[in-house]
């Protein structure tokens, strides 16, 4: 394939799916939706939508999100069982797009040990499920669990079996992140050329980061003929997480000349998906975070400011502005108006209603009399929740007064609730203690905290602070995170806390 020519990767996004089964990374179902339409903006090929027959809820969220995606695919994962893939169709028949995602494991650890089957069992099983999913839509998927631990010639079977079944597009999962890129080149190549029909069907890919080479993995297999990449934003996922979507896209675009390929991504888009992801799941991103982390287009050692003040491409190999990632610079003052407000949102890459840029304008007046002048990390920060229509607010926060020696605090919060102010006091081990505990005596529920974080915006001594909170309902096990931003700490985790609260009361 010539480089003017290039060949068509699909992106395929499992943030929704594989992404949320990350360990405190559940999202509240309107955060789910923005994260899908975000997606869906950014340009993603198919978008998985979760699991429909794991429970009632994932179900619910599937059918949400299938019923307001215009252009992506929709997929619903599903094991190999019948009742899986009435539950998966059910969820996504009335997206424009819908596809069945079936899967089975393939290996022979996970034959004998998992399904204690026998292999032509599990043949049988793979092209029965596959034709009953084909008889309910035309978009088939099916995924060799563990195919990196199949043999080789016995994954060749498995997959004709999936082809004669109707599938329209084999995935061949990394699933422990176990391979390396010469063996996963290998294996692309050995089924392109041993599975009969297979050249009439999409041959995909999903790696995991076990061993921190799944974006490396899932390039070599593009390189011997892949054309689907299945990823997640920021590389969350189970365990080490999947290949990073940012990786992926940036690779195939920066390396055309290697790779040949493109893919539909717009990626001016790659960095305000990758903060809103960021912001919902509450984990941030590591400085050093290829394509996207703070520190990827900085230059500290004297030699390499030299040769970018020169010429950029010395040391940077991308432009930030080809991902979205807006320049650290003072932009807004306390007398800048709506008008200089919206027009740098539309700059930097958001697209608001004109009502949700009218409501966060009184919040960004109250931030620029606070620092004086906003730079665009502030602005970023204040909307890492604007794309959080969907979340009704139960409580907000009204008031709050502490007072605070040594080890010992008291806190008093006043909340508002359908109209009426609620208020409280509590002591605790510190300013932070208290007003949690009086949150939690406001909203009569016992949340508890499993993690806090706090970290500062930009710099200076007016620099904003963000925390992030996530709470579990101790009798149910649910969790959701709560992001909170002001140039007050301990206001931003009063927030951060009364977010994650809304959200737990409203599964509840």
């Amino acid at each position: 394939m010539s480089v003017s020519d290039p060949r068509k990767i699909i992106i395929f996004d499992t943030t929704l799916r594989d992404g949320e089964q990350s360990p405190g990374c559940s999202m509240h179902l309107g955060e789910k939706l923005d994260v899908a339409e975000a997606l869906e903006k950014l340009g993603v090929d198919v978008i998985e939508a979760g699991f429909p027959a794991s429970s009632e809820g994932e179900f619910k969220a599937v059918r949400e999100i299938a019923s307001v995606l215009k252009k992506s695919r929709v997929a619903a994962l599903c094991r190999c069982k019948r009742e899986d893939i009435d539950r998966g169709y059910e969820a996504v028949k009335d997206a424009v797009h819908p596809r069945l995602h079936i899967f089975l494991a393939t290996s022979p650890i996970h034959l004998e040990y998992k399904l204690r089957i026998d292999e032509e069992t599990c043949l049988v099983m793979i092209e029965t499920h596959t034709r009953y999913a084909r008889s309910l839509t035309d978009d088939v998927e099916f995924s060799f669990e563990d195919a990196t631990r199949t043999p080789l010639p016995f994954l060749a079977k498995a997959a004709e079996a999936a082809v004669k079944g109707g599938a329209t597009t084999l995935n061949f999962p990394d699933t422990v992140g176990y391979a390396t890129p010469a063996e996963m080149e290998e294996m692309i190549s050995f089924v392109r050329a041993n599975v009969e029909g297979i050249d009439k069907v999409t041959v995909s890919v999903h790696c995991h980061n076990d061993l921190g080479m799944a974006t490396a993995n899932s390039l070599a297999a593009v390189r011997a003929g892949a054309s689907q990449v299945e990823c997640t934003v920021n590389g969350i996922g189970e365990r080490a997480g999947n290949a990073a979507l940012e990786e992926v896209v940036m690779a195939l675009k920066t390396r055309k000349d290697t790779f040949g390929c493109r893919t539909d991504i717009d990626t001016k888009r790659i960095y305000p998906v990758s903060k809103l992801v960021s912001s919902i799941v509450g984990i941030k991103l590591p400085p050093n975070k290829a394509v996207v982390g703070r520190n990827a287009f900085v230059h500290e050692s004297g030699i390499h400011q030299h040769g970018v003040l020169a010429n950029r491409s010395t040391y940077e190999i991308m432009d930030p502005h080809e991902i979205g990632m807006p320049e650290n610079e003072l932009v807004l003052g306390k007398h800048s108006g709506k008008h200089a407000f919206e027009e740098l949102l539309s700059e930097m890459g958001y697209s608001l209603t004109p009502e949700q840029a009218a409501a966060f304008f009184p919040k960004y007046k109250e931030i620029a009399d606070r620092k004086k002048e906003v730079t665009r990390s502030d602005v970023d920060a204040l909307l890492s929740g604007a794309f959080r229509r969907r979340v009704k607010r139960i409580y907000t926060l009204k008031d709050y007064e502490v007072t605070a020696y040594k080890n010992s605090a008291s806190c008093a919060v006043s909340l508002e609730a359908e109209g009426k102010i609620h208020s409280e006091r509590m002591t605790g081990d510190g300013p932070v203690d208290a007003a949690f505990k009086a949150i939690n005596s406001l909203t009569g529920r016992n949340f508890k905290l499993m993690d806090y974080q706090l970290h500062s915006v930009s710099e200076g001594k007016d620099a904003l602070g963000e925390a992030t909170v996530k709470l579990v309902f101790p009798e149910s096990g649910a969790m959701m995170t709560g992001k909170g931003v002001s140039t007050d700490v301990l206001e931003a985790s009063l927030l951060a806390y009364i977010n994650a609260a809304n959200k737990l009361l409203q599964e509840d």
